[in-house]
C-alpha cells in the first residue's frame, strides 16, 4: 500500500531545509524519523531529521555509508525510549541546488531500493539556491515522492515519481532532538571535511605542495561553514534568549501585579 499523506513537522523541516542550504555546490543527505498509522490509508509522520555525514559528495549525487544508516537507526531507538512512541527511520531527504525539485533516475533508483526495505519508505527533495528570473527573487521548493516500478514483470525495470501529498504542521516548542540536529549541524559538516583532506592526503602522497593546497581549501570551506551556518545559529540562539528574557519579565510583572490585587480589595487568599 502506498503512502496517501505526508505530516512533516516545522521544526523538523527547518533542520532538513538549514542542512540543504550549507553548500549550493554540491548536495546533501539525512534520514528522517517518524511513524506511520494504517487504516484505510497510509500516512507517515515526521517528527524529526538526522543530519549525517556523506561517503560520496558530488553536484548531482550523494551518498551515505553503511556505518551512518546504523548510527541513524540508533539515534532513533534513543528518540523512541525517550518520547514512548514507536519512532523508526521512515524515509530520507537529499537537496537539489540550482536544479528543480524533481527526482531525478538516479533518485527514482535509490528511492526503490530503500521501498525494498519498507514499501512505505518515503523521500523529500528539496530544491534550493534557485531565482525567479522576473522578480529577481530566491526560492526553495520542497516535494514528497515514491518510486513504483512501470515495466512489465521480467523486463527491467522503469521507476516514475509517485508524488505524495505533504503537509508541514506546526509545533509549540522546537523539539530538543532538533534542536541538536541543528545545533550538531556545524560539527557535522566539519567532520566531512576533515575525511576528505585524509583522503585528498593519501592520494596526494608525499607532495608538500599539494598537501598545503589542500590544507588551505579546507580551512577556506570551515571559514565559510562559520559564516554560513553557524553565525545564523547563534544568531537564533541569542533572538531565543532574548524571547526567554523578555517574557519572563513580562510575567513577573503580572506575578507582582495580580498579588498586589487581594491587598488592595482587602480580599484573603486562600491557602493552596
Amino acid at each position: 500500500m502506498w503512502v496517501s499523506q505526508v505530516r512533516l513537522a516545522v521544526d523538523a523541516y527547518l533542520v532538513c531545509l538549514h542542512h540543504a542550504l550549507t553548500t549550493e555546490k554540491e548536495e546533501v543527505m539525512g534520514l528522517l524519523v517518524g511513524e506511520f498509522s494504517e487504516g484505510k490509508e497510509v500516512v507517515c509522520d515526521i517528527h524529526s531529521a538526522v543530519t549525517l555525514r556523506r561517503s560520496d559528495k558530488r553536484k548531482d549525487r550523494v551518498e551515505i555509508s553503511p556505518e551512518m544508516l546504523i548510527e541513524a537507526q540508533q539515534r532513533a531507538e534513543q528518540m523512541s525510549a525517550s518520547s514512548g512512541k514507536e519512532l523508526h527511520i521512515v524515509g530520507w531527504y537529499h537537496s537539489h541546488p540550482h536544479i528543480t525539485v524533481w527526482p531525478s533516475d538516479i533518485d527514482l533508483q535509490t528511492q526503490a531500493g530503500y521501498q525494498q526495505m519498507d514499501s512505505h519508505f518515503i523521500g523529500l527533495i528539496f530544491s534550493v539556491y534557485n531565482e525567479d528570473k522576473k522578480t529577481k527573487i530566491g526560492n526553495h521548493q520542497v516535494t514528497c515522492f515514491q518510486a513504483s516500478n512501470q515495466s512489465p514483470e521480467g523486463e527491467p525495470p522503469q521507476y516514475v515519481r509517485l508524488p505524495v501529498p505533504i503537509e508541514i504542521l506546526s509545533t509549540p516548542i522546537l523539539a530538543t532532538n532538533n534542536q541538536q540536529a541543528l545545533d550538531n549541524l556545524c560539527s557535522t559538516l566539519h567532520e566531512e571535511q576533515s575525511e576528505f583532506l585524509q583522503l585528498s592526503r593519501q592520494q596526494a602522497g608525499e607532495d608538500p605542495l599539494t598537501h598545503l593546497h589542500n590544507i588551505a581549501v579546507m580551512v577556506q570551506s570551515v571559514c565559510r561553514l562559520s559564516s554560513l551556518v553557524l553565525g545564523p545559529l547563534v544568531s537564533r540562539v541569542e533572538e531565543q534568549l532574548s524571547h526567554v528574557l523578555t517574557t519572563t519579565k513580562y510575567l513577573k510583572q503580572e506575578e507582582a501585579h495580580m498579588k498586589k490585587l487581594p491587598a488592595e480589595n482587602n480580599v484573603a487568599l486562600p491557602d493552596l
